[in-house]
C-alpha cells in the first residue's frame, strides 16, 4: 500500500555551480551494480514549490548539476540551479523528452515544423560552446532525416545518453509491420571521430508490438544508469494497442562472443515487485539515484505516486495519492533531493528524506 508522508518543511539549499569543462567520466562505476537494500524513512516536502510552468513532461538533473525541465506547452527548456533559481530558457517546439551526454550537449525529443506539416524531432544543444548561457545555445536538428518525411505519423518519444556519449531515441508509430523498419523502434546514435552524430541502426531483437518484456511497444521515457553500461530503465504508455503489463522495465545489456542484445533484469517467476504485471498504471518518467535506487513517476488517475525501488527490484518507500501529486511526468535526483515535476499543477515538488535533515 502506497504510504502518504507529507511533513512540510522549509529547507535551505545551498546553490550548486557548473563546472567549467566537460564531465570526467572516470568518475562513473564499472558494471551493472546492485544498489543499496536496505530501507529508508520517510520523505519530507521542501518549500517552496517551483512554478510557472506550462504542462511540463520531462525533469533532469544535468552533469553540471543543473535541472532541466521540458516545459512543453510553453515551448521551451526552463535551466534552474538545484536551489530552483531559473537561469535561463531556451525556446524550443513542444519538447517531451530530455537527456545529457557526457560532453554536456543536451539531446531533446520536440516538434518541427515546416509550411504544410508538423513532425516530430530530436535536437543537439550544446551547452558547452555558449558557457552554458542556454539561450545563446543554437538547436541543431538530428531527426527527421529526409527520408523520415515519408512518415509523418512517426514520433520521437523518449531519448538516452550513455557514458561513452552514444544515445538512443525511442520511436513510435501506428505502422508495424515492417519487420525491417517499422515504426516501434529504438534508434542506436554514436559519435562519428568529427564529433557528429551518426545514425548506425535499430537495436536489435526488441520487438515492435510485443505486449510481454524487451519491447518498444509505447516507450515514453528511457533513463541510464551512470555507469559504464548500457542498461537503461524504460516505462511504456498506457492504451496502445497490444498494451504490457510491465510499463516499467530493466533492459539488461549483454554481450558474448556471438551476440549482443538485451535481456529484462528480472522476470515474473522472481516474485520482485518491480516486474509485477500492472504494478503500474500510467508511468511517464524515471530516474536513478548514486545507490542504484530507481524512481518511476505514475500518473494514472487514482495513483499520482512515485514509486521507489532498490537494484534488486524490492521496493522501498512509495508516496503520493491525488492529494499530493496531479499527474506527476517526470523525477530526477539531486544530492538527497527528490523532484517530482507535475505536469497537470504545473510545478516542481520537492521531497528530502527525513533522515538526511540537517546533514
Amino acid at each position: 500500500m502506497i504510504k502518504k508522508f507529507l511533513i512540510s518543511a522549509i529547507l535551505v539549499i545551498p546553490i550548486l555551480f557548473g563546472c567549467s569543462d566537460k564531465f570526467d567520466i572516470s568518475q562513473l562505476g564499472d558494471t551493472h551494480g546492485a544498489g543499496n537494500p536496505g530501507g529508508d524513512t520517510v520523505y519530507v516536502h521542501i518549500n517552496p514549490d517551483l512554478v510557472g510552468f506550462n504542462n511540463p513532461q520531462a525533469i533532469l538533473v544535468g552533469k553540471e548539476p543543473f535541472i532541466y525541465v521540458c516545459d512543453t506547452d510553453n515551448d521551451r527548456i526552463v535551466m534552474l540551479n538545484t536551489a530552483g533559481a531559473v537561469l535561463g530558457t531556451l525556446s524550443i517546439k513542444k519538447p517531451i523528452a530530455i537527456a545529457q551526454d557526457y560532453r554536456l550537449n543536451l539531446i531533446v525529443c520536440a516538434q518541427f515544423d515546416t509550411l504544410n506539416n508538423s513532425f516530430s524531432a530530436v535536437y543537439k544543444i550544446d551547452l558547452f560552446s555558449v558557457n552554458h548561457i542556454i539561450g545563446n545555445a543554437k538547436l541543431v536538428r538530428i531527426l527527421p532525416q529526409s527520408s523520415d518525411f515519408n512518415f509523418p505519423s512517426r514520433k520521437y518519444s523518449a531519448v538516452v545518453a550513455f557514458y561513452d556519449n552514444s544515445y538512443y531515441v525511442a520511436r513510435t508509430g501506428p505502422n508495424n509491420s515492417s519487420i525491417y523498419d517499422p515504426d516501434n523502434t529504438i534508434l542506436q546514435f554514436v559519435l562519428r571521430p568529427d564529433r557528429s552524430d551518426s545514425l548506425v541502426t535499430s537495436v536489435h531483437n526488441i520487438d515492435a508490438l510485443s505486449s510481454g518484456l524487451i519491447t518498444a511497444n509505447g516507450i515514453n521515457c528511457m533513463t541510464s544508469f551512470n555507469k559504464k553500461n548500457l542498461d537503461f530503465i524504460a516505462t511504456f504508455n498506457k492504451g496502445v494497442e497490444n498494451e504490457t503489463a510491465f510499463k516499467a522495465q530493466w533492459f539488461l545489456h549483454y554481450e558474448t562472443l556471438s551476440s549482443e542484445g538485451y535481456r529484462s533484469a528480472f522476470s515474473p517467476s522472481d516474485g520482485v515487485p518491480f516486474i509485477q504485471p500492472n504494478r503500474f498504471g500510467a508511468p511517464t518518467g524515471s530516474c536513478i539515484d548514486p545507490t542504484g535506487n530507481i524512481y518511476i513517476a505514475d500518473g494514472d488517475s487514482g495513483k499520482d505516486s512515485v514509486f521507489k525501488f532498490n537494484a534488486f527490484g524490492e521496493e522501498l518507500q512509495s508516496f503520493g495519492g491525488p492529494d499530493v501529486f496531479s499527474k506527476p511526468s517526470g523525477v530526477a535526483f539531486d544530492q538527497r533531493t527528490l523532484y517530482v515535476l507535475d505536469s497537470k499543477k504545473n510545478m516542481i515538488r520537492r521531497f528530502i528524506l527525513s533522515t538526511d535533515l540537517g546533514q
